[in-house]
């Protein structure tokens, strides 16, 4: 009787995207407790979503390796630990000084100003945002276009995924003002190098800033444990 009435529903493909953004922030945030185990029904209503293109997101994110799959037993937000927090500090200095290295020499004058800005940004939400949810956005958009021409899609995706699980831990509990603003200073300065095309003083600083972050996840992990 309704074959003429337009579909107004929702494409799988489309939900599922969208509960997979959503999920993959809240799980970053910390909206979620390590360990947890998922319940459905309250994903869904939550959500507001069907259970098809949520156990497609929900697989999506287990790929990813941000929810650990059970055999017939759901999903189960990780686990944190002092081993993986000191592996992933690890390789985002091997990652990401290798992009920054690469994304200086390969940068035009169009990365210059894509540089600026989100750099403009992120330091307009300095001084205006509180450093929640926007202020996240913009952050990790400055560090995406810092190594956008580094030439390797897969280094990007690595690199994302690696800020994805340090964030799990660097959001655990509030901000530290006094580091945060060090940071903040950084990032000004990451930008200067680069456009001076200064790649040996940039990883430097680099590898400088992601312990300065690394001190923060670690003294935050230390507080939640």
């Amino acid at each position: 009787m309704n074959n003429f009435l337009p579909n107004t529903a929702t494409p799988v493909g489309t939900a599922s995207s969208r509960v997979f953004d959503n999920l993959r922030k809240d799980l970053v945030g910390g909206r979620f407790v390590a360990g947890e185990k998922l319940a459905i029904n309250a994903l869904k209503e939550r959500y507001q979503v069907g259970l098809s293109p949520l156990r497609e997101a929900l697989n999506k994110l287990a790929a990813y390796g941000l929810l650990i799959q059970e055999n017939q037993r759901g999903f189960r937000v990780p686990k944190l630990s002092r081993e993986e927090l000191d592996d992933i500090a690890h390789m985002r200095l091997e990652m990401e000084g290798m992009a920054l290295e690469r994304a200086i020499a390969n940068g035009d004058s169009l990365w210059e100003a894509d540089l600026l800005a989100a750099a403009h940004r992120l330091k307009r939400a300095d001084i205006t945002l509180d450093k929640g949810e926007e202020w996240e956005h913009l952050h990790t958009q400055f560090h995406r276009t810092l190594v956008a021409p580094c030439g390797s899609v897969w280094l990007l995706r690595f690199i994302e995924q690696l800020h994805d699980q340090f964030d799990r831990y660097r959001r655990l509990g509030p901000k530290m003002p006094t580091i945060r603003q060090e940071l903040d200073e950084q990032h000004h300065q990451l930008v200067e190098l680069a456009l001076k095309r200064e790649a040996k003083a940039a990883r430097e600083l680099m590898d400088d800033h992601i312990h300065k972050s690394y001190e923060v996840a670690l003294k935050r992990y230390q507080e939640h444990v």
